[in-house]
């Protein structure tokens, strides 16, 4: 049985090793997207002087629709608890766009893009840069690719533990700790071997969630574990009908309302009748208290808390959540940005290891 896994870990992997590295090394990437953007481009994402009160709500929609071009409409604004990041205008189109303002001064900031860098590990990520056909039943081969070699990966890292599992005391203090002090095939042989074990958990958290972006039969599958059910297409929440010539009026009297209901928070997202707050909190950090409110008077009609919420809303937040690792915060992260890093070397290591073997005939225990 040891010899077959062995077999089955090597020829899974001489394929689609390469993908596999793209996969993990653009993941990596992507981890620290938002704080890398607000670096580059700082000017949007924070006010010039934090000076005095903000502007009402809806002084400030009024200043950013003259701005738009026809067919786009302003959907929604995003307010952060820090008093130096300015407000974020959500708009309808394209998806996740955005224009910023400074609350203070009533400027229009702009509106930034992704970065192309971004957009590229993000397309390699998900579809090998390859784009999304016209006709719905062509078949998308670069998702196909990431997705089964996402799956194969799981068999790999599985395979992979039953190979690592020492057979005594001995041999496990060996394969706990990589040598760097006894040559490099040495440290690359430990680098796969030991690195592979202690990555394990994080990569098949990793791959398992990924694959329900993959594969809509896995999707289903895995949500139905958790008791979730799902539906061909969706539907995506738009945040409000907003647009010209909307009434923001009461939009302020809303939010005051709910700063005071709600307290401390981490980000406050206002559209046409409803609020989102959002917490600076471990654990689903898509988890947010919903509220409902009278446009035409700013009153609160309704209180739904994130407790409360419903279970498919819950579940889908922690995969997403733990998929990209910022569910405990910056620790997290880092641990999963490690994580894949290595998780990207495995199959070059592999690929390493399985060249000197075949070809020169080093071998290590």
């Amino acid at each position: 049985m040891r010899k077959f896994l062995k077999q089955a870990h090597i020829w899974f992997s001489i394929p689609l090793g390469v993908v596999i590295s793209i996969t993990c090394f653009t993941g990596a990437m992507l981890i620290f997207e938002r704080e890398i953007t607000e670096v580059v481009q700082r000017d949007y994402y924070y006010v010039a002087h934090a000076e005095g009160e903000p502007l009402p709500v809806d002084e400030l929609l009024k200043r950013v629709e003259p701005t738009l071009e026809e067919g786009r409409k302003i959907t929604g604004v995003t307010i952060s608890d820090d008093p130096e990041r300015s407000y974020k205008v959500n708009i309808n189109t394209p998806k996740h766009a955005a224009i910023f303002v400074d609350q203070y001064a009533g400027v229009v900031l702009g509106e930034p893009g992704r970065l192309q860098f971004f957009k590229d590990m993000f397309s390699l990520h998900r579809w090998l840069m390859d784009e999304r056909p016209e006709d719905k039943d062509a078949v998308f081969w670069g998702k196909v690719i990431v997705g089964t070699s996402t799956l194969l990966m799981v068999i790999i890292i599985l395979t992979g533990i039953v190979l690592w599992f020492p057979k005594s005391l001995k041999a496990l203090k060996k394969r706990s700790k990589i040598a760097l002090r006894k040559g490099w095939h040495r440290f690359w042989y430990d680098l796969h071997v030991v690195g592979g074990i202690y990555a394990t958990l994080l990569l098949l958290a990793m791959a398992l969630t990924g694959l329900t972006w993959s594969f809509e039969w896995y999707g289903k599958g895995f949500y139905s574990l958790f008791g979730v059910e799902t539906q061909k297409g969706g539907h995506s929440h738009t945040g409000g009908k907003g647009g010209r010539g909307s009434n923001y009026l009461h939009w302020q009297d809303a939010l005051n309302a709910v700063v005071n209901e709600c307290g401390e928070y981490k980000e406050i997202t206002l559209s046409n009748g409803s609020v989102s707050v959002k917490r600076d909190e471990w654990g689903n950090q898509r988890a947010s208290d919903s509220y409902a409110f009278d446009s035409a008077t700013g009153e609160i009609t309704e209180v739904v808390k994130y407790a409360d919420s419903s279970h498919d809303r819950k579940v889908r937040g922690w995969v997403y959540s733990i998929h990209v690792g910022n569910w405990g915060g910056i620790l997290s992260r880092v641990l999963w940005f490690l994580a894949a890093m290595l998780g990207a070397t495995l199959p070059l290591t592999g690929y390493y290891l399985w060249i000197k073997r075949k070809f020169f005939k080093m071998r290590l225990q």
